[in-house]
């Protein structure tokens, strides 16, 4: 049995973390999937949703806030203490489907990355069984 390369444990523990971590969901939120004119009903100063990710330091978190009369900002944010890059101005409906729209595209990033690290742990995995023979 040969000796495994420390890169292949640590795809696969990042990969059995990632399996493990069920996307957030914002209390108030709205799922990504709502029709857009559902989105008016919501209070959009405040409005938040966090992107996916197995640690809050790496987490990317989008707030509206409202700057003036129907004048909405969006707050873009990385981990806990990074300084806001701030979107806007745009109306409270615009601001909304914004930050759905960047969690959804985040989700799917992050979806499609986890997979990749699935992938190449079990291509490790085979040659590493082609190894030891």
């Amino acid at each position: 049995m040969s000796q495994s390369d420390p890169t292949d444990h640590a795809l696969a523990t990042i990969a059995s973390i990632l399996d493990q971590v069920a996307s957030p969901r914002e209390p108030g939120g709205m799922a990504a999937e709502q029709e857009p004119d559902v989105a008016a009903q919501v209070e959009a100063d405040g409005y938040s949703k966090t992107g996916p990710g197995p640690m809050e330091a790496l987490r990317f978190k989008w707030t509206v806030r409202r700057q003036a009369e129907d004048q909405y900002f969006v707050d873009e944010t990385f981990g806990d203490s990074s300084r806001p890059i701030s979107r806007g101005p745009m109306s409270a409906d615009a601001a909304i489907r914004f930050v759905d729209d960047q969690a959804s595209e985040a989700r799917q990033r992050f979806e499609a990355l986890r997979n990749e690290m699935a992938g190449r742990a079990a291509a490790a995995e085979i040659l590493r069984g082609k190894d030891d023979v």
